[in-house]
């Protein structure tokens, strides 16, 4: 099992940036992806981006293409997402999630079985 605690959101205003953070512990192995997903009361979770553990992998859903960057440092088992130019429409919950990496399913919910408690990015208009 895979320990993920998120951290960097907050309040920003438009056109703003924020770097979230994402810390595993536990258990981890190189067939796994990281992703990010947001969510908004009511609504469902939205796949946002993901990488593979080698980072020869990169996904970014179609909202948040040129905005937004993942990455990762192995060495200290994070992974970063750099959102830029942000808007209010990226005002959410983010939380990351690790799972088995097949290219398939990288956008699916149901890919991941392991999940951080989420961090609150609110932007401001």
């Amino acid at each position: 099992q895979v320990q993920l605690l998120e951290s960097g959101g907050g309040l920003v205003q438009a056109g703003g940036s924020l770097r979230l953070s994402c810390a595993a512990s536990g258990r981890t192995a190189s067939s796994y992806v990281t992703g990010w997903f947001r969510q908004i009361p009511g609504k469902e979770r939205q796949f946002v981006a993901a990488i593979a553990w080698r980072g020869d992998a990169i996904y970014y859903a179609d909202s948040v293409k040129g905005r937004f960057t993942i990455s990762r440092d192995n060495g200290k088992n994070t992974v970063y997402l750099q959102m830029n130019s942000l808007n209010a429409d990226d005002t959410a919950v983010y939380r990351c999630a690790v799972g088995v990496y097949h290219r398939a399913t990288v956008r699916i919910v149901r890919a991941y079985d392991s999940w951080g408690q989420g961090t609150q990015v609110t932007v401001s208009s």
